[in-house]
């Protein structure tokens, strides 16, 4: 018996809603980098991206477990000398949430072209309100 090996032209994806209200960014991440890849589906090949399209909603009331609020910092470098930016997690909350999910779902996909390919795939908002009703989503329990 021969073992199954997806074509990049039999993948079919699918649209996914996440809701993070209430939940660890961590666990939101974690499932949203599964779809992205498609570890989820029986067909999954892992040097094909048969990932699926993944939308999450309401990052702003997603919660820190711990003390993570208080102790993770998030840091940027202009290029320049003297140029690091540090950023505490309460502050990323307050300002930019979306961004603290995408970074915590960007460290959790593969650094090579087939993770680059499936973050073109993920969208993330702060509010309930999202701009691809029309592709008909599903959402993720």
């Amino acid at each position: 018996m021969s073992s199954f090996m997806a074509k990049p032209s039999d993948v079919k994806r699918s649209w996914y809603v996440i809701d993070a209200a209430g939940k660890p960014v961590g666990r939101v991440a974690a499932i949203a980098a599964t779809l992205l890849r498609g570890k989820h589906k029986p067909t999954y090949t892992p040097h094909v991206d048969c990932g699926d399209h993944v939308i999450v909603i309401n990052c702003n009331e997603a919660v820190f477990t711990g003390k993570k609020l208080d102790q993770k910092s998030y840091y940027r470098h202009s290029g320049w000398v003297g140029g690091l930016k540090e950023t505490s997690a309460r502050a990323m909350m307050r300002t930019n949430a979306d961004r603290a999910m995408y970074l915590a779902i960007k460290g959790m996909v593969p650094d090579t072209t087939i993770g680059r390919e499936a973050l073109t795939r993920l969208r993330v908002y702060k509010d309930a309100e999202h701009k691809h009703a029309a592709q008909k989503p599903e959402v993720w329990e």
